[in-house]
């Protein structure tokens, strides 16, 4: 059986609603938007079942201060959609006042129930993160500028 595209819909602001609102306490909720066999691919993982994606998010709140994302477009079919975002944060480690911005994409996938069995981040890591990391930053922007010459 095929969910109502209206279903989707809400599944789809459901997950929106969640993630511009992520909090380290509403980890607790993600098996009310996930299925207990999602998968979870970004530039830096690749994971199924909901513990592991718990970890992740998890993680993102130790390492940065304040991340949080504004979903700035949806485009939804059938089971699946796609967001783009900007991901807000500062890094811990680095005391950085200045608020960093990543601007990306995400794929998922529903299934019947509207829990997302697919989660595909699409970023440039080396652009939206490498580059602004101190030492690292510097020689991403070399590079960059090497290649383009």
């Amino acid at each position: 059986m095929t969910a109502s595209p209206l279903s989707n819909e809400a599944a789809v602001t459901r997950v929106v609603d969640f993630f511009e609102t992520l909090t380290p306490t509403a980890l607790a909720t993600l098996p009310a938007l996930y299925a207990a066999h999602a998968r979870f691919k970004d530039p830096f993982n690749a994971v199924s079942g909901l513990p592991a994606i718990t970890r992740i998010f998890a993680h993102m709140f130790e390492a940065l201060e304040n991340p949080r994302f504004v979903v700035r477009e949806r485009i939804v079919q059938g089971s699946q959609c796609f967001l783009t975002w900007e991901f807000r944060f500062r890094f811990r480690r680095f005391k950085q006042t200045e608020e960093q911005v990543i601007l990306g994409g995400s794929h998922l996938v529903f299934d019947d129930t509207g829990l997302v069995t697919l989660h595909r981040d699409y970023w440039d890591a080396a652009e939206e993160l490498y580059e602004k990391l101190p030492v690292v930053g510097g020689v991403m922007r070399w590079l960059k500028k090497r290649a383009n010459s």
